[in-house]
């Protein structure tokens, strides 16, 4: 057996540590190139004394001399800053891009370039340039599996992975499945005193503060809409969104003869690593057995607009097209950033990014650095709209 060289990106985050157990399970299947942490340094510093990587690369100077003295003479090479990051994200065969939101485009986007097997749990990169990523993954040659549960139960679903152009494949639809978060019987009146803690507080999931809140808006499931047009080159109409709070369905696709197949599992993120490092092989995993016998009741339900505004609203931004879905992360990033520091009220969230796509509303951008400049302004025009319901 071939060993694989792999880098992860974000690997302290959720999507790296569990990376990591799987990894750690299959230690003759991949080599650790590099791996890459912001904040939780001394986690990172741990992961690299337990799995040997040749690199790390960490935010800035300050952190960089923080890892070194954790890991002390550690045979390691230790970089900082943006471009540290792309350089370890074009090295290794299998690039994990696990970083959150928009700070984690620029890094795959690099893996894309370079023709690697990149295995994207950043679905931001998909929403804010989706042309441009796919265009890349086309003419470099590389391999894109999808990490978010529901993306690769989809991939599973698909006759020929995430071809679907074809019209013999008979696709009717493609269905997302979401629990609805904390929120999701609570009475509307009362989504306006909810903590930080509370939107974080997610019944099925453990994932990160920032991923849990767009969860509890939904957001998260709006995200994952767009992130699906250009995975599997679907229009929105043929996209929907179906809550299942048991989160045993992480997807569906209906076809046209009456069928629907779906993928079931404990919702656990180690399943769909595991599918996408060894694709197409299967490879085990530490995830329990799904027992349905114990779980007895499947539940399903439409999504209510009124309480879920986010998702309408990254509808919308689909629909419009251009750089819509880049500002409608940007606002987003900025809003539930702000609301994890109390500036900002829990239903102020969607109030910021529909005032931001009411007033900044830019034409698509034909490369990366006229996509950051979007990001940049639509990040601009979202503080000021904060300013006004804060």
């Amino acid at each position: 057996m071939t060993t694989q060289s792999i880098t992860i990106l974000g690997a302290t985050g959720s999507i790296g540590t569990s990376t990591l157990d799987v990894l750690g399970r299959h230690p003759e299947r991949f080599r650790i190139h590099a791996l890459s942490g912001h904040r939780r340094i001394e986690l990172l510093a741990e992961q690299c004394v337990a799995f040997r990587p040749a690199r790390a690369v960490v935010p800035d100077a300050p952190a960089a001399i923080r890892l070194r003295q954790l890991v002390g003479d550690l045979a390691l090479d230790i970089s900082h800053g943006r471009a540290a990051l792309c350089e370890i994200a074009r090295e290794a065969e299998v690039v994990m891009a696990g970083i959150v939101g928009a700070a984690g485009l620029e890094s795959a986007l690099a893996a894309a370039c370079a023709g690697r097997k990149v295995l994207l749990a950043n679905k931001e990169a998909l929403v804010m340039g989706g042309a441009l990523f796919m265009d890349a993954v086309v003419h470099h040659g590389a391999t894109l599996l999808p990490i978010d549960s529901e993306h690769n139960a989809i991939f599973q679903c698909l006759p020929r992975g995430r071809d679907t152009s074809d019209p013999r494949d008979g696709i009717a639809r493609i269905i997302l499945t979401a629990s609805g978060g904390p929120f999701r019987t609570t009475p509307l009146e009362d989504l306006r005193n909810v903590t930080p803690d509370q939107a974080c507080a997610h019944p099925n999931w453990v994932m990160g503060r920032k991923i849990s809140v767009d969860s509890a808006t939904m957001m998260n499931k709006g995200l994952e809409v767009i992130e699906a047009r250009w995975l599997f080159d679907q229009p929105a109409g043929n996209i929907d969104v179906l809550i299942h709070p048991q989160s045993v369905i992480h997807s569906l696709v209906a076809y046209v003869d009456g069928s629907v197949i779906a993928e079931l599992g404990n919702p656990d993120m180690r399943t769909p690593i595991a599918h996408a490092l060894a694709y197409p092989e299967r490879i085990t995993t530490g995830v329990a057995p799904l027992d349905l016998a114990r779980i007895a009741s499947l539940h399903f339900e439409e999504p209510d607009f009124e309480r879920f505004p986010c998702l309408k609203l990254a509808y919308a931004a689909l629909a419009a097209g251009a750089a819509a879905p880049a500002v409608l992360n940007a606002a987003n990033e900025i809003a539930v950033e702000a609301f994890l520091a109390g500036s900002i009220g829990f239903l102020d969230i969607a109030r910021v990014v529909e005032a931001t796509l009411e007033s900044y509303s830019p034409s698509a951008p034909e490369d990366l650095a006229a996509l950051i400049e979007i990001d940049t302004r639509a990040r601009e025009f979202a503080a000021r709209a904060m300013e006004k319901v804060a």
